[in-house]
């Protein structure tokens, strides 16, 4: 939903970018430039997300993911969620950026 990506996260720039038009069947994964992460706005351990993730991909396959990571984080959050996402069995993942 529009209120999971309110949080304030300084997201990256690229040139193509593009933000989803519909949000409704993806969950919004974000992160904070320390590496924190959030299912929307609410903080979680790496083991909470994966059990987060894996219940969402039992309860309403495919599992796509909107990943709005600060453009600070550092790359090992990020590597560390697309492992986490794969195991969970996520389907699609967008990441959130800024259009230059």
């Amino acid at each position: 939903s529009k209120e999971q990506v309110k949080m304030d996260v300084s997201l990256p720039t690229a040139s193509a970018a593009k933000i989803p038009d519909d949000l409704s069947n993806r969950d919004v994964i974000n992160v904070d430039k320390v590496g924190n992460y959030y299912i929307a706005n609410v903080m979680a351990s790496g083991e909470q997300l994966k059990r987060h993730l894996q219940e969402r991909f039992k309860v309403a396959p495919p599992l796509k993911i909107y990943y709005r990571a600060d453009k600070d984080t550092p790359y090992e959050v990020t590597e560390r969620f697309m492992k986490l996402a794969a195991e969970a069995g996520a389907h699609q993942v967008l990441f959130g950026t800024y259009r230059k």
